[in-house]
């Protein structure tokens, strides 16, 4: 049985597979199917675009997904640090100024007072915050991008 299928021929991740489509076509006869698991992917012959454009919207969506996913773990790790300092000055803040605190930088252990930490760290504080507001927005703005570019090219996502 010979297949004019695109997904029949072309090795494509088990979890997602992208389709092209023009919307509104229902004629069964014009139909393919792939064997990729348990779920059926139909598209219409008059709807299948060429093997290279559709390996070039592949790379594209999966740029934008590990741009976005790059961004997200930053943004998590700048969550966690901001928690961080938020528990150490939590804990100092009740402390006498002038008493006995470490502070690690670069590495080294220093011996400071209470009254030297507590300014740097609301410092470090508010600069993640920035940085965390800053990569918020970002992620928002790649995000829009990726549905433009999605609606642009009427790109479908399709997982398993």
């Amino acid at each position: 049985k010979t297949s004019n299928c695109p997904f029949a021929s072309t090795p494509a991740s088990p979890a997602l597979v992208i389709a092209v489509a023009r919307l509104g076509t229902d004629n069964p006869s014009t139909t393919c199917s792939s064997s990729l698991g348990p779920g059926l992917y139909a598209m219409s012959a008059q709807q299948q675009a060429p093997a290279k454009k559709q390996q070039d919207l592949q790379s594209t969506y999966s740029n934008y997904k590990n741009t976005l996913q790059q961004i997200a773990q930053k943004i998590g790790d700048i969550e966690q640090e901001a928690e961080e300092h938020k528990l150490v000055l939590e804990t100092l803040e009740p402390l006498s100024e002038h008493r006995k605190c470490f502070r690690l930088i670069n590495g080294v252990l220093v011996e400071r007072t209470v009254k030297d930490v507590v300014p740097a760290l609301k410092t470090n504080q508010d600069g993640l915050k920035k940085v965390l507001d800053d990569l918020v927005k970002q992620y928002k703005t790649k995000q829009d991008d990726l549905d433009k570019w999605k609606k642009k090219n009427n790109v479908q996502v399709v997982q398993q």
